[in-house]
Parts: structure tokens; sequence; C-alpha cells
């Protein structure tokens, strides 16, 4: 292993301890979910107040949903036997995996999640901790235990419990992979119940998986299981129970032998253990599912280049089709809680299989072509899996999952109007940082240059260490060199990434150029060439030059010095866009229900109705480029009364708008709670908001709209991301003073997309 190698490793061990102990530790939490800021909110919550739903619930057992969480709270619940990649490692030792699991749960589903981890290997007497307990969830996800006893530690609980209940290392892979192969089978025109299918691995998911494909239609005399010791064959002997089910009347005794003509391959054991040649002697069109992770059986480089018809998919997120248990099991809970089902049943486990194979199919959204950095993407080789940034499954799989346990008879309370429901379930989406996470995905897949300023900041060095580790940007550090040396060392940061010190003797070309292109530009400002060159020595002048000259693809400025410090040198340098008359600014309030955006944040003082009409124009075409809707409130102290001198400026604005661009969703004069209330809205149907709220606001002065943002930062209730800037021909963006290390890498973010969108035109 080189150095490089090895200090990479150890660099990303440190990131990982760091990213689980910072405070608050671990990666979940409990907060209330009621008020309790006054004695009489306390005497509600707890004693006197607490007996009366007690007794109600003692009264009828089943009001138990009505009163507490428990009809969306579920238990991860593990003994630590079969961790990840990592064995049987103990009970305490697996809790970072159970509470990764619990994060899932929430951010993807909106389930609120207890991990817990019981410290017993013997079954019956796991069995007995997990009954006794189960009365506090409304279901059980049973995690990392390992094969033989998970298959009796499920079966059991699954008839003994009668809430919905999933060891989703067996039944997560089985249903995500059956839909993969529903829909792989189609592009290679065979027929379940015809096509001949290799599994490699034996154990608890191989089982499931082998399972759920027989109840599709699969044959199961055309299946050949392989574990450890080769095929599974009537010559073996001291087989499990489980083994027993897959014995093949076959010679057949090796991997090798049973992949001729084979037309599946169902890998779920270890890598590399598929050669080129095994795939080379399979049917015409083969399937391959190599889900070995982080190594796949092979190598999805090496499989098309052996065999260009081979139809793939892999556990991993850098190649096409990867088989994800997070694109099923929150949202088969999610419905399963929902209609509060008995347990979770084989109806309910092909309805999510037949909800997401058939998601494949359907016409994707411009959010997930954007989310993947795609301009086209649809049903095919390369695409016959759902994205697991694909917001649809929240309602396609929850759905399907509550109507099939409601038509087989287990569900407590069945769903009257799907229609309401589904906008139950679009409210839940916005409960997390999924809009970042898609956003950082799209950057990875064609990361740009990012010059950083200011890049002897440890918050800077420490994002520019995410941005590159991550690949979302490649980071260039703009700063004095000897002191980010010396910085780096401190804080034990390494990075293989370019410094530029505009005062460095290996810059002298590009201070000649750049000392050229500023006296060009600013001659008439006032600026010589004696001037220019003693410019071009600072940061804040050789940053945008870097970018006006093509050695950068966006840059980022700020953090320690104001604003409009920073701002000056990049207007003097990038010339505004196209039809832009005036630049602006607008920042990103990313709260626990959805994303904001408010506008003009720092540049226009008391913007005209002209300009205010402009910028939020231009707000709008930045927010189209997140895959977001703008829908636009231009804001007042009043609504829609034109009495004082700003309501009329923001009225005049507003019909600027609706004259010139009338298929805009914007209006006002608007008081900003009124226009984020869909209540408040219905007293305006007459407003272009309809009964939708606004998610974008359009300030009548700087004042308003920097206070506002500021106050929100201060507070803490929100992520606040920006200032972006707005009407530039090139990426630029302001850090805030002092901004924090996820404020930095959110902004470099969306300086890669700025810069991917500006190249795609």
């Amino acid at each position: 292993m080189s150095n490089k190698t090895h200090r990479d490793q150890e660099q990303f061990r440190n990131a990982a301890l760091d990213y689980h102990r910072n405070e608050p530790k671990g990666k979940i939490e409990v907060i209330p979910s009621k008020p309790h800021s006054s004695q009489r909110d306390l005497s509600l919550a707890y004693s006197p107040g607490v007996a009366e739903p007690c007794l109600e619930i003692e009264k009828n057992p089943s009001t138990i949903y009505e009163y507490t969480t428990k009809g969306n709270l579920v238990a991860v619940i593990s003994n630590g036997t079969a961790v990840l990649g990592l064995g049987d490692i103990g009970a305490e030792a697996s809790k970072p995996v159970m509470e990764g699991k619990g994060l899932l749960f929430k951010i993807f589903a909106d389930i609120n999640v207890f991990d817990i981890e019981i410290n017993e290997k013997d079954p019956d007497k796991f069995i007995e901790i997990v009954k006794g307990i189960s009365p506090t969830f409304g279901g059980i996800n049973l995690e990392d235990i390992k094969a033989p006893e998970a298959f009796y530690i499920e079966q059991r609980l699954k008839e003994e419990l009668n809430i919905p209940l999933m060891h989703d290392d067996q039944h997560g892979t089985a249903i995500i992979s059956a839909a993969a192969l529903i829909n792989a089978l189609e592009l290679a025109d065979k027929k379940i119940d015809e096509v001949k299918m290799v599994v490699n691995g034996a154990g608890a998911a191989a089982i499931a998986c082998t399972k759920l494909y027989i109840a599709l239609g699969l044959k199961k005399e055309n299946v050949l299981m392989c574990d450890s010791k080769g095929v599974i064959n009537h010559k073996r002997e001291n087989l499990t129970p489980e083994k027993l089910d897959f014995i093949a009347q076959t010679d057949i005794s090796t991997l090798e032998q049973a992949l001729e003509g084979a037309d599946v391959f169902v890998g779920l054991s270890k890598g590399d253990v598929m050669t080129a040649k095994m795939l080379s002697s399979m049917a015409e069109n083969p399937v391959v599912f190599a889900l070995a992770n982080p190594t796949p059986e092979i190598d999805y480089n090496l499989a098309i280049a052996t065999r260009p018809d081979v139809i793939m998919a892999t556990g991993r997120s850098d190649f096409p089709n990867q088989v994800n248990n997070v694109l099923g099991f929150p949202y088969i809970f999610r419905g399963a809680l929902d209609v509060q089902a008995t347990g979770i049943n084989e109806e309910m486990k092909l309805a999510a299989v037949k909800a997401i194979a058939e998601l494949a199919k359907e016409p994707v959204p411009e959010m997930v072509k954007l989310a993947y950095n795609v301009k086209n993407i649809g049903f095919g080789r390369e695409y016959f899996i759902p994205k697991p940034f694909d917001n649809r499954l929240l309602t396609k799989v929850s759905i399907a999952v509550a109507k099939a346990a409601m038509e087989s008879g287990i569900s407590r309370k069945p769903i009257a109007d799907f229609e309401e429901y589904e906008n139950q379930l679009l409210d839940r989406m916005g409960r997390d940082e999924k809009l970042i996470r898609m956003m950082q995905n799209r950057a990875r897949s064609n990361p740009k240059r990012v010059t950083l300023g200011n890049a002897e900041e440890y918050n800077v060095l420490k994002a520019a260490q995410i941005l590159y580790e991550e690949g979302i940007a490649h980071p260039i550090l703009l700063g004095e060199k000897k002191f980010i040396k010396e910085q780096m060392e401190k804080f034990g940061i390494h990075l293989d990434v370019p410094i530029v010190d505009p005062m460095d003797d290996d810059q002298d070309e590009n201070r000649k150029k750049y000392r050229e292109t500023l006296w060009r530009l600013r001659n008439r400002k006032g600026v010589n060439e004696y001037i220019a060159k003693r410019l071009v020595r600072n940061r804040d002048y050789f940053g945008p030059l870097m970018l006006q000259h093509g050695d950068t693809d966006a840059l980022i400025v700020g953090y320690s010095k104001n604003y409009r410090t920073v701002l000056r040198p990049v207007l003097e340098i990038i010339e505004k866009a196209k039809g832009v008359d005036k630049i602006a600014s607008m920042m990103m309030i990313l709260s626990d229900k959805k994303p904001y955006f408010f506008a003009d944040t720092s540049i226009h003082v008391n913007p005209t109705p002209e300009e205010m009409a402009n910028i939020a124009k231009m707000a709008e075409y930045a927010i189209k480029s997140f895959a977001i809707q703008p829908r636009i409130a231009m804001l007042s102290y009043e609504n829609f009364s034109a009495n004082s001198e700003t309501s009329k400026k923001v009225a005049k604005a507003v019909n600027i708008l609706h004259q010139k661009y009338p298929d805009m969703v914007v209006d006002g004069e608007f008081q900003p709670d009124f226009a984020m209330s869909a209540d408040h809205l219905q007293d305006y149907p007459f407003s272009k908001l309809g009964k939708t709220p606004a998610n974008t606001f359009i300030f009548p002065n700087l004042e308003s709209a920097n206070l506002s943002y500021k106050i929100i930062r201060g507070m803490k209730v929100a992520q606040v991301v920006g200032p972006i800037l707005l009407g530039l021909k090139q990426p630029v963006h302001v850090l805030q003073m002092r901004a924090s290390v996820d404020e930095i890498v959110n902004l470099a973010t969306i300086a890669v997309l700025d810069a991917q969108m500006r190249e795609n035109q």
C-alpha cells in the first residue's frame, strides 16, 4: 500500500470518527413534538394531564395509536452478529450502524426510530426480549443478525407479534433486486419462468431473494445456488434446513460450470469471484446482479467490456442500476404503519416490487435528471431501477404497500382517500436535507474547479477537504502558500490540490497576463499599469482574474472580509450576464419542512419596481436550476392594499411581472406569514399562488431581507446557504463572515452546479 493511499485511508478514518463524535454525539436524537414552554404545557404533557390518555388506552388499547408516537415509531434491533462487512462485532459495536439505519428511516420516510442493541445470541432469549419491548413500537426492523438464526428469529416474531416486522438484510435486498429482475428480463426479452439462474451465496439475503423470485414465477428447478463450497447439489451433506430447499439434482459442482449457458447471475457473496471467462460462457443478453459491496463479484467496466450485451446491476452508487435497500424499507414501513398493518406479508412485498419496477418505466422528472446531471434518462440497460433520490418512491411504494395490506386483510386502519394520503406523504418530503444531497450528487457527476479564497482559515481548509474527498469539486486554495501549508500541517489536513499564492514566483506569468487584463478593463476607471501591477498581487483581484482567464471554473470569496469589500473587485472584472442591468443576491434557507429563498439580501439597498421585477426573474431562473418550481411572493407589510409607498412599489413590480411573464407564479403585495400559509391564501382566491404557499420571497429593500435571514441564521433553526449571486456571466459567490464548514461546502456545491449549467448552455 502506498503512503498516499494509507494517508487517505487514515484521513477518512479520522473524518468518520469526528463525524460520529462531534456534538451532539451519534446520529439521531429525540426532540419534543409538543409545546413545553409553560407550566400548563408541562401539566398536560405529564402529571396530572398525562393520566387522561393512559385511562383511554386502558379502556381501548387501540387508541395508543391516537395518543402516542407508536404509529410512527420503528425499532431497529440487532445483536451485532452479522454487521455490514464486519461480521460478529457484538451489540455495542453495532450501535453506529443501527443509528445510521434510523437516520435513513427518518430522512427518506419521516419515520422516528429507536435503535436497540441486544447483547444476546441465544435466539429464544433474543425473541423474548424483543417481544417484551414490542408494545412501544409500531414496527420492528431486524438488522444484522447472522444466519441461520435470523430465519428462526424472524419467523417466530412474525407469528407472535401483531405489528409490521421485517429482517431487512433478507427482504430489503430481495424486494429491490426482484424489481430490478423484472425489468432486466424485459430488456433481455426473456420470461422469468424460462430462465436459468445461478445464485452465488446462500445466506439470509440469498435465500430470501431466491424465494421472492420464485414467488414471481421463477422455477425452482431452474436455480443453481452456490455457497463457499460450490453448487448445492444432491451430493452435498450437512446442509442447513434453509439450504435443503435448494438442493439441485445435478453433477455440476462449481460456479464456473454453473454459469455455462445461464441467463441470470445473482451475486450475494464476495467480490471478484466471477471471471470474464465465466461471464463469456453465459447465454445471450445475460443478466448480472453483482451485489457484493464494496467490491462486486465482477467489476462493472470489465463486465461491459467482456459482454456488451450484459444487463447489469451492482450494489454501488457509482455504477448504473444500484440495488440499494433504501429504495424499499423506508417506504414499506411507511405504508405499513399508516394503515396500522398487523405484519408485512408476501402481498405487501410483491406490491413494493411491482411499484419499484413500474416507477423505472415512467418518465423521469426533471428533478431526478438534474440530481444526476444527465440530460436524458429513460428505461433501458443503464436505467432499470429508480434512483435513490427519486422523491416519487415515497408516494408510489408507500401507497402500493398500504393498498396491499388493506386488500390482504391485515390493515386495522384502512385509508379512505388515497389522494389525500398522497398529499400527506408529500408534506413529509421536505423534512430533511434531500435537496443538498441531490445537489451534491449532481455536482459529483461532473465536478468543476472551484477556487476558495481565504484558504488559510481552518473552516475553508476543512470544507476543501470535504469537497475533495467527496468528489464534489476540484478545490483550488487561494492565499499565502507558506501559511496554508502550516495550517494544513497544524490541523492534520492532507490535500493533493493546487495552492495558488498571488505573491509566489510560480505565478509570475499569470501576474503579467492578469495585469494586462485588469489594466484593459479598468484603464478608463483610474487604473494605470502601476496600480494594476500592485492589485494583481491582491487575492481579491487575483481570484476574479483567474476566473476571467479560465484558470478556474468558479470562485468563492469572502469569509473574513465584509461583503462589499470582496464584491467590488468581482464586479470590476466579471461581466454581467446578457440582459442583466444590475446583479442581485439570494439566500437559500433550508428549513425542516422545505427550502425557502430570500432576495435581494445584499446588493440592492432600495430597489425600484423595475429592479424588484428583475430580481424576481433572476431568482426564478436560479431556483429552477435546482429543480425546484419557484412560487414567488413579493413582500410588504400589507396584503393587497397598496396604501404605503413601499406597498405601491411592490404592487407596481407585480404588475410588471404579470404583464411581461404571464406564466410566472408570482403575486403580491403579501405579508410573509400570509404567503406561507395555505389557510391565509384561501382569503385571496384571485392570487396566482392559489392555495399553495410561496417558497420564494422578494423583499422591498435590503434592510428587511438582510435582517430576516440573519435572524434565522442566528437562531440556528435552519441551514442558510449563500449569498448566491444572480446575474453575473461567470460563477462567483460570496461567503458570509465566519461561515461554517457546511455553509462553505454547500455554497461551493452551488458554484459547481452554476458552472455545469453554464457549460451546458
